[in-house]
């Protein structure tokens, strides 16, 4: 991604290990691939002090006489050699007395857990006495394990360059895990009630609605809230039948009031299954509450404070719908007394006309009447 013309910076960090043994400068060139042009870098070495004019021959601070203090270091008499001319050149078998205290070229002195002696760690000292660094490079020790219930190894094992060797019966990075399955047998005999599979020495039940040391608990199962009704009675409301043994019956219940009905802990708010309960008491009241149980076998009780009750009987609407059920059924009998009259009059009006067409009417004449008109007939008139 360069272009030409581009300005490009190096920076370059030359370090020197040591002076050269003939104390002349040495030239170094920098060049790049593809360039003829080099940098010409002439390296000058400072290797003696003005202090060093000063030293002090085979002084006691140089493991006993064993070289020369100058400028507050030891220049170590021949065949001698170390920070402090403590080691031999006939016992180390390199110049870089370090390198043999290194675990690789990546790593720190001992591990940083030590000082470098004569090419050989030795590791430093706590300030409890069990605890203690070991290894060829102090990279071991025995305090850096893992832990369980913030104990070293679960308490099940020990430490071994910082891993855990555990017990019999003991298994896990920290030995947390029981291989002892007599803890997870219900009272039937059966592990784990047949629900669950026995992990470290506890149940893990297959169906989350079962719980409980041995998947023996199930909170949302039918039944459940009328088994502990009258223990989340007695402890609520000092109501119910065991009101008067209520301390000693209900014991293991941890219970809180909440105020409204919303406040009730729901079964999607928690990892632990949660019932909801509705029950009636004695006086016809109907309480609210939730339980679920923990792992301890610690029923976790939420309920609503106060009961609801049913209202009394509110007279004046029933006197009313009485009044007005009367007042209906009276002019309900009022119309159907009306609809009969008048099918009654059409029926007997249908009638009547039915007779008149029907009726055949005499002429009613009077028997002493005499018309005025005499007809007489000429028998011999023959019409002519």
């Amino acid at each position: 991604n360069i272009s030409i013309g581009d300005e490009v910076e190096f920076e370059i960090s030359v370090t020197s290990q040591k002076c050269p043994s003939n104390g002349k400068p040495e030239t170094i060139n920098i060049k790049l691939p593809g360039f003829s042009e080099f940098v010409e870098v002439v390296l000058n070495f400072i290797c003696d002090c003005d202090c060093a004019a000063t030293g002090v021959p085979n002084s006691p601070e140089c493991n006993k006489g064993s070289g020369t203090l100058e400028c507050g270091a030891c220049k170590c008499n021949e065949g001698q050699i170390g920070q402090f001319c403590e080691c031999s050149q006939d016992e180390v078998q390199t110049n870089d007395m370090d390198a043999n205290c290194r675990k690789d070229n990546g790593t720190d002195i001992c591990s940083n857990n030590g000082e470098c002696v004569c090419g050989t760690c030795i590791c430093k000292k706590r300030e409890n006495p069990a605890e203690v660094y070991s290894g060829k490079y102090c990279d071991c020790d025995n305090f850096n394990c893992d832990r369980s219930n913030n104990k070293l190894c679960g308490g099940h094992g020990r430490c071994e360059c910082r891993k855990c060797i555990c017990d019999a019966n003991y298994t896990g990075n920290a030995c947390e895990c029981s291989m002892d399955s007599s803890t997870c047998l219900a009272k039937n005999g059966q592990e784990c009630n047949g629900r669950g599979k026995c992990e470290c020495g506890v149940c893990k039940c297959s169906d989350s609605k079962f719980q409980g040391p041995t998947c023996e608990l199930c909170p949302t199962c039918p039944g459940v809230c009328t088994e502990h009704k009258d223990c989340v009675q007695c402890l609520a409301f000092k109501t119910g039948e065991k009101k008067d043994t209520c301390q000693q019956e209900c014991t293991k219940y941890k219970l809180e009031k909440v105020t409204e009905r919303e406040r009730l802990p729901q079964p999607t708010d928690e990892p632990i299954p949660r019932a909801i309960c509705k029950e009636r008491d004695e006086n016809d009241c109907w309480f609210y509450f939730t339980l679920a149980v923990q792992e301890d076998d610690t029923k976790q009780v939420h309920v609503l404070e106060k009961p609801e009750c049913p209202a009394g009987p509110d007279i004046i609407p029933i006197v009313a719908g009485v009044v007005a059920g009367i007042v209906m059924i009276g002019l309900a009998l009022l119309l159907i007394w009306k609809l009969l009259m008048i099918i009654h009059d059409r029926r007997e009006f249908a009638k009547f006309e039915k007779e008149k067409m029907n009726a055949i009417w005499d002429t009613g004449e009077n028997p002493i009447y005499k018309s005025a008109v005499t007809t007489v007939v000429n028998p011999k008139y023959e019409g002519k």
